[in-house]
């Protein structure tokens, strides 16, 4: 498959190449919906819950006057469901992870990009790329990006005293934080699987060879989950979203946890003892984006919407307001000292240069990771 081979070719260098540092190509000029067809009218999102923060929808809606009508979702597994129950109808943009491009491509429920409506020029080329490398079949775009993050480790800095140095997705399962752990099963196994990789005790390639083929996934995911079932009662929560992660270091007793950057830093910035860090072995990158359903009824007003995020200053809006980081050129320019700060902290010393980026995610490959969280979770 062609999604696959373009992947291959878009290693994590790739990725992240420009990511930072893109001040220099600021483009603080009004917002790109001047020249939009729609400045009216309404617009169906079907969005993850915690990535467009307010003031974003109402200041689109201010602009512009079209009226947005949003429903969230926690996983991409629920946007899926959705998505196939409707047939793509109800919606007009949905928020795919670009590593999903194979998945999504086979339900074909998405109809391909307009590029001359687009303002593509304000992107920052790596995370573009991230989007043309998978979401490019029968020479149309299906997906554009809108934040990227990673998933990591996150703990009470009240409770626990942990460096970069010493930080390990092995560090989760360390007899002092017995119950007081969370995570999302699936997440917990990959973490489990680079720790062995890098300590020798299961080689994978960094997992990688787990993505080959079904035989070779099972040998390695079956030393992954007799592990996490024999260890279960470190597992203090499972999460499915950015709320329950929140609640599970502030209400439910988790000190330490396996969770996507967003939640964390969102309460560190709200003076929480929280805080977010890559291990040694990697934090796990992705790219959220938005793809267009062939349901889709408000077009133009689809269109306006995704050059107004597509600005520097909205691209920041979102990364303040989320936690999660902007794909913008010259967005970090209007990125809050506190933002720029969670970063740094989450990021120290070489933990840029680790970064693991998820695989494209085939069909035959979820479902089988599915299986094994399952297992894991249901022990």
């Amino acid at each position: 498959m062609k999604t696959l081979e373009a992947a291959r070719a878009f290693n994590r260098r790739t990725f992240f190449k420009g990511a930072l540092g893109a001040g220099a190509a600021l483009a603080s000029g009004p917002f790109l919906v001047r020249d939009a067809l729609a400045s009216s009218g309404e617009l169906s999102l079907l969005i993850w819950s915690d990535e467009l923060p307010d003031p974003v929808v109402p200041e689109f809606t201010k602009k512009t006057g079209i009226k947005v009508r949003t429903t969230p979702f926690s996983q991409n597994e629920e946007q899926i469901n959705k998505l196939q129950a409707t047939d793509g109808e109800g919606f007009d943009l949905c928020m795919p992870s670009f590593s999903r491009a194979p998945e999504f491509r086979e339900l074909e429920v998405f109809a391909p990009l307009d590029t001359s409506k687009l303002k593509l020029d304000t992107l920052i080329p790596s995370m573009l790329e991230g989007s043309t490398s998978l979401w490019t079949w029968d020479g149309k775009l299906y997906h554009v990006p809108h934040c990227w993050g990673s998933e990591a480790i996150s703990w009470r800095t009240d409770l626990a005293k942990l460096d970069y140095k010493n930080l390990s997705y092995g560090t989760l399962w360390l007899p002092e934080f017995k119950g007081k752990m969370q995570g999302r099963p699936h997440s917990l196994l990959l973490g489990i699987g680079l720790w062995m990789d890098a300590t020798g005790k299961l080689p994978s390639n960094r997992m990688r060879d787990s993505y080959k083929d079904e035989e070779t996934a099972r040998r390695i995911y079956d030393v992954i989950t007799k592990f996490a079932v024999e260890n279960k009662a470190q597992v203090k929560q499972f999460w499915d979203g950015a709320d329950k992660t929140k609640s599970g270091f502030m209400e439910n007793g988790c000190v330490i946890g396996q969770t996507w950057d967003g939640p964390p830093l969102s309460l560190k910035k709200q003076g929480k003892p929280v805080t977010y860090m890559a291990p040694q072995e990697g934090a796990i990158a992705w790219i959220d984006g938005w793809s267009m359903t062939k349901g889709a009824k408000n077009i133009e007003q689809a269109y306006a919407f995704l050059n107004f995020i597509h600005t520097p200053e909205i691209s920041a809006m979102i990364a303040n307001g989320s936690g999660y980081n902007p794909v913008v050129k010259g967005a970090d320019a209007f990125l809050s000292e506190v933002a720029k700060k969670n970063f740094a902290e989450a990021y120290p010393d070489d933990a840029l240069a680790k970064l693991w980026r998820r695989p494209p995610d085939t069909s035959w490959y979820t479902q089988l990771r599915n299986q094994y969280a399952e297992k894991f979770k249901a022990a």
